[in-house]
């Protein structure tokens, strides 16, 4: 990849929905001036909107701004699905993934999209973000990690129905998941000896056999099969008790073998400044742990911590991981 002339990273950012509160949190996030220091930034996103956000907040900012032209309206309906911002929001993350493509950046940040816009622009298979970066990169081996201050949660299953859960998991998914958080936890956050705990699916992880035998099944030989590889992995520990063994510094992650598993606790502790990590890409992406809030769209009072928090952490990440000409 190629970095700035400054020897600073290229942070790519997606404004989200437009009429969701991705604009916003964005340039309160930039109106950050330490921030500024630690990457050159360029947003990717309608010019018009953003620019209407921005004298609505008086921020007084100039952000480099990759314009689409492509929310269809001069102005903008805050806190609506609407078809059109669905497809205007996947643009700017095609735009980003083509500048990602040709290594004239190094990461990506992502505000967010809604879900029902897009599958109503005709993207009926659309899951999220994550999925949607590793198929356009071709990347088969990936996860999604939600890392806050003192607890790292990586999740097995994401955006399935929970009757969907237990046929969804496997040894081998399972596994998978452990290995890509030892590897990232070495090379993203310095961990030479990543301690990783799995949680089990079923109360006090199954009790030993008592309320299900996923854990016998599918968990143990997982762990197993890690620590055959040296990878200091242990588990199912039961759900309940492994988020606070975590926080007190006794493991480096937690394996959730589900979506709300994992973000129940997470959210709880870092509701405000949690960050989305996804593991396995050709790059550097994160973003805030919320959705579009439509909600309080357009009353200007969101809160910019998360995506603050996400920039950093894809600055201080891609800083570690890039060099000059690499």
């Amino acid at each position: 990849m190629v970095t700035s002339r400054s020897n600073k990273p290229t942070v790519l950012i997606t404004m989200g929905d437009p009429s969701g509160i991705g604009p916003e949190v964005t340039l309160k996030a930039l109106a950050r001036g330490d921030l500024s220091k630690r990457a050159n930034f360029l947003v990717i996103g309608d010019a018009s909107a953003l620019d209407s956000v921005g004298c609505k907040l008086k921020l007084g900012l100039e952000v480099p701004v990759l314009d689409l032209a492509n929310a269809p309206v001069k102005k903008i309906s805050y806190g609506v699905s609407r078809p059109s911002y669905g497809k205007a929001s996947v643009e700017y993350i095609d735009a980003a993934l083509g500048i990602l493509k040709r290594g004239m950046a190094d990461a990506l940040v992502t505000a967010p999209i809604n879900k029902a816009s897009v599958s109503a622009a005709g993207m009926r298979g659309f899951k999220g973000h994550t999925e949607y970066l590793a198929d356009r990169t071709g990347t088969r081996r990936y996860a999604m990690m939600l890392a806050g201050k003192d607890l790292r949660v990586t999740l097995v299953t994401r955006h399935i129905a929970l009757k969907d859960v237990p046929r969804s998991i496997s040894a081998a998914s399972v596994l998978s998941a452990i290995r890509i958080t030892d590897k990232y936890l070495k090379r993203y956050f310095g961990i030479r000896h990543p301690k990783i705990c799995v949680a089990g699916l079923n109360p006090h992880a199954g009790d030993e056999g008592l309320f299900g035998d996923e854990e016998k099944r599918i968990v143990v030989p997982a762990v197993r099969a890690a620590a055959a590889e040296g990878i200091g992995a242990i588990g199912p520990a039961a759900p309940d008790a492994i988020f606070y063994a975590a926080l007190a510094g006794k493991y480096d992650a937690v394996i959730a073998l589900y979506h709300d598993q994992g973000l129940i606790p997470f959210k709880m502790l870092y509701f405000r400044t949690g960050v989305n990590l996804t593991l396995g890409l050709p790059f550097v992406r994160t973003s805030p742990d919320h959705g579009t809030a439509f909600d309080i769209a357009g009353k200007f009072v969101a809160d910019p911590s998360s995506m603050i928090e996400a920039i950093a952490l894809a600055c201080r990440l891609s800083s570690k991981t890039c060099s000059p000409g690499r």
